[in-house]
């Protein structure tokens, strides 16, 4: 049995729907994110599995107990939110401990635990300090050992890094999925940030219009998306749209290019072919390679990006990215005539 069950559930503000007909399962110890773009219905699902929201229809299981009717202090769930929420006028440590000062926890019980914490989250040295004497990484782990602390049947996340610069947030991402592997702690975590959803995730929900678009591990999203939505949110696809010719082919511009094997008679007369930029091999001559598709066009923008570049190619007024492992754009340069080669099997096709 799940630990976490949300069944058919849906949530209206002023008759619009907010979320539709949401259903998840989550085991214990589990690491989800509710991932899509803002007004998506993830934070509110969030809201109602902590008790902030009520459902208008559906049931919340948490460890087989319906949790509706449960007021959200009852419910043992710890919560980190963007803003950090610390006390001001409370140091590190009492704002730690301030969950299990309400809880009426011994003394001894309460240092111990604060300890435990602080070296958790790697702040012993900063004890005695207050919230504006802490850097916004530095806060965000004080609001996550707080919500620790009462140990917590399950841990949500609303986009508690977004306030943070880059650096500081792929530290605090690596720390989070650390402390939450450590502690086994059940964990849903809200962000609009894919880079953030895929690298720490066990598994990814997709979201758009209130509704789950697709659900599974980062990886098979990433490779096998079920809609264009989700191909478009989740990191650069090529989108090539064409006629469909013999069954295995499409006509692009005047090209015809070949369809994955195991994709013949799936799709339709207008098929789109998916092809992700680093699928691709950019050549400054035209490839002898019989059994790839190929396109020519002129290199329009060239962006170093560390391990690779990304070259845009102007294909008969289209887009086309291509992601170069680094250096082997060094011979090609800006307004060039490029060749663009691709494996049948890098394609994925869709319906429009």
């Amino acid at each position: 049995m799940a630990y976490l069950d949300l069944q058919n559930v849906s949530k209206l503000f002023g008759g619009v729907a907010a979320v539709r007909d949401f259903n998840l399962t989550v085991d214990k110890g589990e690491f989800v994110s509710l991932l899509g773009p803002s007004g998506c219905g993830k934070t509110t699902t969030l809201r109602m599995i902590a008790g902030f929201e009520r459902p208008d229809v559906g049931e919340i299981l948490l460890d087989g107990v319906n949790i509706i009717p449960i007021t959200p202090n009852k419910r043992g769930i710890g919560m980190v939110f963007q803003g950090y929420a610390l006390f001001p006028n409370l140091s590190v440590r009492d704002n730690i401990a301030f969950g299990l000062n309400i809880a009426r926890k011994p003394k001894k019980e309460i240092n111990e635990r604060v300890e435990e914490l602080l070296v958790l989250v790697r702040m012993k040295e900063m004890t005695n300090r207050y919230p504006h004497q802490l850097s916004g990484g530095q806060q965000q782990r004080i609001a996550l050992a707080r919500a620790l602390a009462i140990k917590p049947r399950m841990l949500l996340l609303d986009e508690p890094l977004s306030a943070l610069d880059a650096v500081v947030r792929v530290a605090l991402r690596e720390e989070i999925r650390r402390i939450q592997l450590e502690l086994g702690v059940t964990t849903v975590y809200v962000t609009h940030d894919q880079e953030e959803a895929l690298s720490m995730s066990d598994r990814v929900v997709i979201m758009k219009d209130g509704l789950i678009e697709q659900i599974g591990k980062p990886d098979k999203i990433y490779r096998q998306p079920k809609s264009l939505f989700v191909a478009s949110f989740i990191g650069t696809a090529n989108q090539l749209r064409g006629e469909l010719v013999n069954g295995n082919c499409i006509n692009y511009h005047g090209r015809v290019l070949r369809l994955p094997q195991d994709d013949f008679g799936s799709h339709d007369t207008a098929p789109v072919l998916l092809v992700r930029p680093e699928s691709i091999l950019l050549h400054a001559q035209a490839p002898d390679l019989p059994r790839a598709n190929i396109l020519e066009g002129i290199v329009k923008t060239m962006t170093f990006m560390g391990a690779v570049t990304r070259i845009v190619v102007d294909v008969e007024d289209e887009r086309i990215i291509v992601d170069a492992p680094a250096g082997q754009e060094l011979s090609i340069a800006y307004a060039q005539h490029v060749w663009l080669s691709f494996a049948p099997e890098a394609c994925q096709v869709m319906k429009e």
